[in-house]
């Protein structure tokens, strides 16, 4: 079921996904460069292997396995996984087990999923304020890693954090400028570039107020491999514990109700705009989407184990891509051919170039911040839609909290109750 396709031989090159894919990409790519190298106890050679070991997996899914979604991390589960790991973990030893664990338990549940289709069964038996409480959780993590847990951070730059959280409200958010969007091709065009125009901002401001250095390394990265093995594959620390594998089952299913309703976004957005393009049908193939996520990250556990870095849809990329390949083929010949282009179709020279990556060095920071706070903003949008009654906003509240302050475990039972209590004495009232 799956299909291989190479540039050029199976693939026109699409120069606009291209050169925006090679700015959008990179910087969101390098984002755990800083949390790699303070709390995994990496090198800065090593932090950028791994996530360029990240990004061939992620690449594999459109390349490799013709999976017709830009995947992505599965980034509301993040600030979940960050909290509980960082925060329940000392050394980096430790911490990479857990990964380990993590992403061999989600490997084998999606796996599981995608053998007897049970995905659609397990999405419909959480009930809405446990689903609510979930990513409420997700967002109330996110904030609190930004402005508590990592607040140093924010306070060693006030003046960059401030402007570049400033300009990607103003670019997403503010009505203003979607009109603005809407009528000149110059706004659309500085929207189309995701975080950059909030990079160049805090860049130049923050350079004024003497925040931010930028200190150019000429010449290539020599990838240390050898050297990152010894650190975070589980042949050279040990695999996890059996203790490890039972901890990450409340993470690793609460990342697969994430992971299965971005399956859900992603066909959806191809099946709405697939009239645009009779002339290139999709093949979307859930039990596949399953395989190869699965596949991923049974690899990422093994080499670069970083979960929840192999998830299945980046739908802002994904959305910039649609809306082109509906204009028609001389837009973008195929969709697969557009996906592949933004990721630069797998081949990750730009992580070895030495100037490129340490210019984007000072704003890595200011790239996790600003992912884990649009996930944030998204996942409390989001919650607020799914729990529609006051009782399920209760609930949602109660299992956000334990989430977020507790373990995994604690948010996910707690929620259970609750809903099995509020559910049983509704259905006595009535």
């Amino acid at each position: 079921m799956f299909r291989a396709r190479l540039p050029i031989i199976h693939m026109r090159i699409e120069w606009p996904e291209l050169a925006q894919g090679l700015v959008v990409s990179l910087s969101t790519a390098l984002a755990l460069v800083p949390l790699l190298t303070t709390s995994f106890g990496l090198t800065f050679p090593e932090a950028v292997t791994i996530a360029m070991l990240h990004m061939m997996l992620v690449t594999s899914n459109v390349i490799i396995f013709g999976e017709p979604f830009a995947s992505g991390w599965i980034t509301p589960a993040l600030p979940l996984v960050l909290g509980f790991v960082i925060g329940g973990y000392e050394s980096a030893d430790e911490r990479f087990q857990m990964m380990t664990a993590l992403s061999l338990d989600f490997a084998a549940l999606t796996l599981l999923m995608g053998v007897t289709g049970w995905g659609q069964k397990l999405a419909g038996l959480i009930p809405p304020a446990l689903k609510a409480g979930i990513i409420l959780g997700a967002a109330l993590s996110a904030f609190k890693r930004i402005f508590y847990d990592d607040v140093a951070a924010f306070q060693k730059m006030p003046v960059s954090y401030t402007l570049a959280i400033l300009v990607c409200l103003i670019i997403l958010y503010l009505p203003a400028f979607a009109r603005l969007k809407s009528k000149y091709k110059l706004f659309s065009i500085i929207s189309s570039f995701g975080l950059l125009p909030s990079f160049i901002v805090a860049g130049v401001f923050g350079g004024l107020a003497g925040e931010l250095g930028i200190d150019i390394t000429p010449g290539f990265l020599n990838p240390p491999f050898a050297a990152l093995m010894e650190k975070v594959s589980p042949f050279a620390i040990g695999f996890p514990p059996l203790s490890y594998f039972l901890s990450a089952l409340p993470l690793t299913l609460i990342a697969y109700l994430i992971l299965f309703g971005d399956l859900i976004t992603g066909s959806s957005l191809i099946e709405d705009n697939q009239k645009f393009r009779p002339d290139d049908p999709v093949d979307i193939n859930l039990t596949r989407s399953h395989y190869a996520v699965a596949i991923r990250n049974f690899l990422m556990a093994i080499i670069a184990p970083f979960f929840p870095t192999q998830g299945v849809l980046w739908a802002g990329a994904q959305i910039i891509i649609i809306e082109r390949w509906k204009q028609g083929r001389e837009k973008i010949e195929s969709l697969i051919g557009g996906i592949s282009a933004f990721y630069y179709y797998g081949i990750p020279v730009v992580f070895l170039i030495l100037p490129l990556v340490t210019a984007l060095k000072p704003f890595m920071p200011i790239a996790l911040m600003l992912t884990l706070l649009l996930t944030g903003i998204a996942c409390g949008r989001l919650a607020l839609k799914i729990a529609n009654t006051i009782t399920d906003r209760a609930v949602m509240v109660l299992v956000a909290l334990l989430l977020t302050f507790f373990s995994p475990w604690v948010g996910l039972l707690a929620g259970g109750v609750a809903c099995i209590l509020f559910g049983a004495s509704k259905k006595k009232r009535v």
